[in-house]
């Protein structure tokens, strides 16, 4: 009888496999007002959550100032000296504002080396709330430093703390920090605490110019009780444009140290839901999990001694292990794993245990899973993007029923396989069955191993494939349970990123995940190849499948807990005289409806996306009443000539609560020289015989000034005389949905302004020349 429901048994411990590998990976919330002052509480560190998160807190925002007066005083209450620092900062981008951060020194008893605990207070402009993004980073340091200085412990390295200022409008508060303040020059590590979301698990991942493993056996040494990292994390974070403020203190400073994010629940990032309800109080004791081991274990380590000549490859599992390797073991481990997969096979072969045109039929099966489940996702999520229009208004690319998304195309992609798997292989034998898989995973490892070693842990999922093959080989009935088990390694490691991966970048991701899954349905062969219904399986998952796409069906609506993002703009062109509605959304709703009708869309070519994350331009555009906006104070005029040049000096000056101004170029012009407000930009090229000042240029976009009073841009700039300057100005102020003689209806209560573009905005255009 129990042979009879091993199948069963070995079915429920596989599920049982996944389970475990989502859960004990980060702490459980209990209230813990009540803990000891010298231990972090998260509902302490909550309550800072709700203060900061009252209220969009923007660069030059009223609010903005608010949450910056109330840090200094916590910070002064713990009995720290505090100072900010502020003054004008220009980045690569053309991006210059007026950061004010926010620091304080706890002096060590050392030789002066110092730890930075990190993170920003603004918010994204202009309706984000910034309870995740940043305010969870916020609550983490100011507790956490409390329980520091309630313990009384004395601590060899200095902590400084930073909170910076404008990190949301291109990390300038960190690029202030590094280059300007004198403490910079004692930074060896820093610890930042981030947010693209508002819950799940906190990833750990790395900054550093060097080699990983000073690092990586710090944090290990400090024994965070629910580590989530791994290097395949850490070498994609690597290859791609990173944009965290300790990204800068890096490049910028040659300070080394560790990220903190989470990303769950992505369509909260930087929208108008980001508020302290909506954030997990697990997830920001996660963080808080992290900051009290490191800060405990940092405060006395040598920090100058975490540069270090080796890699390593790492990664968690379930109940807080943590476990590393050097990269110098990666191609022996590839090899022996080759090896044992030869010496097996010549074996299985010689003793007829395998059969090779069985293995060729395996072949076919297991690149044919993989490509269906590929094609069938892709396929499947333009079908979804088709019927359902108005996924396409959350430009970051996930939904609010995201998850349910997931879980339908994990399940199709596993039904895709069984039923591979009864067409092809149901007269096959088992182990026969389960060659394909291993040489495709083999392939897999030797590709990692050359261009993505973080990822050369996939290599021990290989190890427990090759033991179940030995085991198939050499038994006639191999345990059906045992095979079970030996699969949770392969869960463990592979199945956390999979999930993670549309979460991070999308659902347009999802026939990525498919194709993983696939991948990973392979190594679950050995369980599935002995007397299990293949085809009732398929139906089952063909059925979850289809059971979770009706879920989101019903939760594809937008309501007052999934708000529906929307936009509008109003620009008033002062050189023609006349005033347009714009919004950037692809299909009218019942507010944009009360401004717009079909006949007003633009299609993909309206005016500049003012360096939208996303590259989103206007898509409707409707003439709008003239209003007497104060125009802003401009002035373009020749100072001097030199040699075949001309110096120009252009003068801009807001005569209202203006919040930004981006300026364009009308030509291609090529400095010779480029100040801002007395900042001056440097060549990206100095050999290149003109002035190239900004990268990833984005059309002619030459400047973005974010603005935190009415202070003048100055911009001198010299070029050769043949050529003359003309630009086109944007002055924009947060102040649409208050203007009284414009009469914007207010939004419905689901509805909410759409995020990463500029929004509900009245906007000045002019064009700027020299006056002959």
């Amino acid at each position: 009888m129990l042979h009879k429901l091993s199948g069963l048994f070995a079915l429920l411990i596989l599920i049982f496999g996944v389970w475990l590998t989502f859960n004990f990976d980060q702490p459980q919330y209990e209230p813990d007002t009540d803990l000891p002052v010298r231990q972090f509480s998260t509902d302490r560190a909550f309550k800072h959550v709700t203060e900061i998160g009252k209220a969009p807190h923007y660069l030059g925002s009223r609010e903005h100032n608010i949450v910056r007066n109330y840090i200094v005083n916590e910070l002064q209450e713990m009995g720290l000296v505090v100072q900010t620092q502020e003054d004008y900062i220009l980045n690569d981008y053309g991006q210059i504002a007026k950061p004010q951060n926010i620091i304080t020194r706890m002096q060590g008893t050392g030789n002066g080396n110092a730890l930075i605990l990190m993170t920003h207070y603004d918010s994204d402009p202009h309706s984000s709330y910034g309870a995740s993004d940043a305010g969870s980073g916020v609550a983490t340091i100011l507790e956490a430093t409390r329980a520091l200085v309630a313990s009384g412990q004395n601590h060899e390295n200095d902590i400084i703390l930073l909170f910076t200022d404008s990190e949301e409008r291109g990390l300038l508060g960190a690029k202030l920090f590094v280059e300007e303040h004198p403490w910079a020059k004692d930074a060896h590590l820093a610890l930042n605490f981030e947010a693209r979301g508002s819950g799940g698990n906190s990833y750990m991942l790395l900054e550093t110019n060097g080699k990983n493993s000073g690092l990586i056996e710090g944090f290990k040494n400090a024994k965070p009780e629910f580590p989530v990292a791994n290097s395949l994390y850490y070498s994609i974070y690597k290859m791609l444009p990173n944009d965290t403020d300790l990204t800068v203190l890096r490049e910028n400073g040659d300070i080394t140290g560790f990220n903190f994010a989470f990303i769950d629940d992505h369509f909260d990032y930087h929208t108008a839901n980001d508020i302290p309800e909506r954030l997990d109080k697990e997830t920001l004791a996660h963080q808080g999990s992290y900051v009290i081991p490191l800060l405990d274990y940092f405060k006395d380590a040598d920090l100058s001694s975490i540069e270090n000549d080796q890699d390593l490859v790492y990664f968690n599992l379930p109940f807080g292990y943590f476990v590393t390797y050097p990269f110098s073991w990666i191609v022996p481990m590839l090899i022996l794993a080759i090896t044992i997969f030869i010496g097996l096979l010549i074996f299985g072969l010689s003793r007829k245990r395998l059969n090779l045109a069985e293995i060729g039929k395996g072949i076919l099966a297991s690149l044919l899973c993989v490509i269906t489940s590929g094609i069938s996702a892709w396929l499947l999520w333009k079908l979804i993007s088709f019927l359902y229009p108005s996924y396409s208004e959350m430009i970051n690319g996930f939904t609010y029923n995201g998850y349910q998304y997931i879980l339908a195309f994990i399940f199709l992609s596993i039904a895709i396989c069984f039923w591979m798997m009864q067409q092809f292989l149901k007269r096959s034998k088992p182990a026969s069955r389960f060659v394909a898989p291993l040489l495709l995973w083999i392939a897999i490892c030797a590709a990692v191993a050359i261009y993505l070693k973080g990822a050369a842990y996939f290599v021990i999922p290989v190890y427990f494939g090759l033991l179940q093959f030995a085991l198939m080989i050499f038994l006639e009935k191999p345990s059906r349970i045992l095979m079970a088990i030996l699969c949770f390694p392969a869960f463990f490691l592979l199945l956390p990123f999979m999930y993670s991966l549309p979460v991070a970048l999308g659902l347009k991701m999802l026939f990525a995940t498919s194709i993983l899954i696939a991948l990973l349905f392979q190594l679950l062969i050995p369980v599935f190849s002995y007397n299990i219904r293949l085809k009732g399986l398929s139906g089952l998952s063909l059925l979850i499948a289809t059971i979770f796409l009706i879920i989101a069906h019903f939760q594809s609506d937008f309501n007052e807990d999934r708000k529906k993002p929307n936009s509008l703009v109003y620009m008033l062109d002062t050189d023609d005289q006349k005033a347009n509605w714009h919004s950037y959304d692809l299909r009218l709703d019942e507010f944009t409806s009360q401004i717009f009708n079909d006949t007003d869309e633009i299609g993909a070519n309206g005016e500049s996306s003012f360096s939208s994350k996303y590259g989103t331009n206007f898509t409707f555009s409707k003439e709008a009443p003239l209003l007497d906006l104060p125009s802003p104070y401009v002035s373009l005029e020749k100072t001097a000539d030199s040699l075949g040049s001309t110096i120009y000096l252009l003068k801009i000056s807001s005569n209202r609560n203006a919040n930004r101004i981006d300026l364009f170029e009308l030509r291609d012009i090529n400095f010779e020289s480029f100040k801002v407000n007395g900042l001056e930009a440097e060549a990206l090229d100095s050999e290149q015989e003109n002035l190239h000042i900004f990268s990833n240029r984005w059309q002619e976009k030459l400047l973005n000034y974010y603005m935190t009073d009415r202070d003048t841009l100055r911009i001198e700039f010299s070029l050769k005389d043949e050529n003359k300057p003309e630009f086109v100005m944007y002055e924009s102020a947060y102040d649409l949905m208050q203007n009284e003689k414009l009469e914007v209806p207010e939004r419905k209560s689901w509805m909410m302004p759409k995020p990463f573009v500029l929004n509900d905005a009245t906007i000045i255009k002019k064009t700027i020349k020299v006056e002959e």
